[in-house]
This record gives C-alpha cells, sequence and structure tokens, in this order.
C-alpha cells in the first residue's frame, strides 16, 4: 500500500492530487485537497488546537488523527472534544525513544517529534504501508523550516530557532527509517542534495521533480 504524507514546506507543490494511494496531511495542507482525498490530517501541538478553537483555521471538514500534546489538550477542554469528537479518526501518541535528547524525560520529547514524524510513523505503524511518498518535507534540504501554517499561526523563525529545530528533527529521521527498514520511502523534492546520510540505506531514495507541474499553493 502507498500512502503519501504532505507535509507544510514549500515543495508540498510537487505533489499532484490525482496521485494513486491514500493521503495523509500535517496540519492545513498548502493545497486544495477536499475530504475524500484525505485520510487524515495529523496535528500534535497545543498552539493549533488553540488555532481551531479561535476559528482561525477550519479543518472540520477532514479526520484528524491527534498526538501527545493534542490529546492532553482535549482533555482540558471536555466541551470542545465533545463537539468535534466524530473528527477524530484516533489518537497516535506513540514518541519513540530515539526522539529524547539527552538528559530529557520520554513524556518530554513530544516537543522534538514534529508533525512530520508523527504522520510517516503513523502511516508506517498503523496504516501498514509499505511505500512512503513524502512531499513537502524542506528542513531535509535545507535551513528553511517555514510553513505553510505560518500564515494563520505565529511561529519562532529565527535562526537560533531555525538551527535548534533543524538539529532536533533530522537526526530523527534516520531513526525512522531504520526501524522501518521494510518500508521504502521517497523523498520528493526540487534537488537531491539532502541534508542526512542515507547512501548506505537501501530504502530511502530522493525523488528529484520540478516545482512547475504543480504551482496550486494556497
Amino acid at each position: 500500500m502507498r500512502v503519501n504524507v504532505i507535509g507544510n514546506g514549500p515543495q508540498a507543490g510537487l505533489f499532484d492530487p490525482e496521485t494513486p494511494g491514500l493521503n495523509v496531511v500535517c496540519n492545513m495542507p498548502p493545497i486544495d485537497l477536499p475530504k475524500d482525498k484525505v485520510y487524515g490530517s495529523c496535528m500534535v501541538d497545543f498552539k493549533m488546537m488553540n488555532a481551531l478553537k479561535e476559528g482561525l483555521v477550519d479543518l472540520d471538514k477532514y479526520d484528524w488523527i491527534l498526538g501527545t500534546r493534542p490529546r492532553v489538550w482535549m482533555e482540558k477542554n471536555p466541551t470542545f472534544y465533545m463537539k468535534y469528537a466524530q473528527n477524530i479518526k484516533g489518537f497516535h501518541t506513540y514518541i519513540p525513544k530515539y526522539a529524547q535528547l539527552p538528559g530529557q524525560k520520554l513524556s518530554e520529547a513530544a516537543t522534538n517529534y514534529s508533525c512530520g514524524h508523527m504522520a510517516v510513523d503513523y502511516a508506517c505503524r498503523i496504516m501498514g504501508a509499505k511505500e512512503v511518498h513524502m512531499y513537502g518535507f524542506d528542513a531535509l534540504f535545507e535551513m528553511d523550516i517555514t510553513s505553510y501554517t505560518d500564515n494563520f499561526l505565529t511561529s519562532d523563525r529565527t535562526p537560533l530557532n531555525t538551527h535548534r529545530l533543524s538539529s532536533n528533527w533530522r537526526p530523527i529521521w534516520r531513526f525512522i527509517f531504520a526501524e522501518f527498514n521494510k518500508v521504502k520511502f521517497y523523498i520528493h523534492h526540487e534537488h537531491e542534495n539532502i541534508k542526512i546520510p542515507i547512501k548506505t540505506m537501501d530504502n530511502v531514495e530522493v525523488i528529484v521533480e520540478s516545482g512547475e507541474a504543480n504551482e496550486e499553493i494556497l
């Protein structure tokens, strides 16, 4: 089974909505996808839950797959939880030990686990994907953690925070690829200069594409 995971980076525009497979998105997808094209929207942040509550973002049409912090948020906001319970496809709160930084408790490691990590883990661990195609994962290729969600959520994109997040996020990917070594990962981008070593990993491949085919970034 093929699962397409659409992240929030600029290169998410490489994804063609007519591509076969089940589609998992991170938060609000940066391309216009109808409900029947989206298996679920993954969310991992308190700020996304607050944005939903305040009406800053509309994800009502999708089913939700919620991580550790959204689950905590829902427990503290039972009225909101009851209102949108029908949207929740499930909770995916698994955090692997390799997401821990030195000196951290595993319960604290959720802050190192991005929405992209969670979505890819869900595709492999829960959905049983044999192929995972990744779009819009720009932080793997350059010091760019900008996200489509920056259009409606305030995020710290200072150089120091960008370096911190990239340094925390990137190493986790090799552990994910190694853990699911029977899954074939295809990372779609405009160039092949990925910033993590994958040459020894037979199950990871960069697919270089032109962004001209789909420019429907909202």
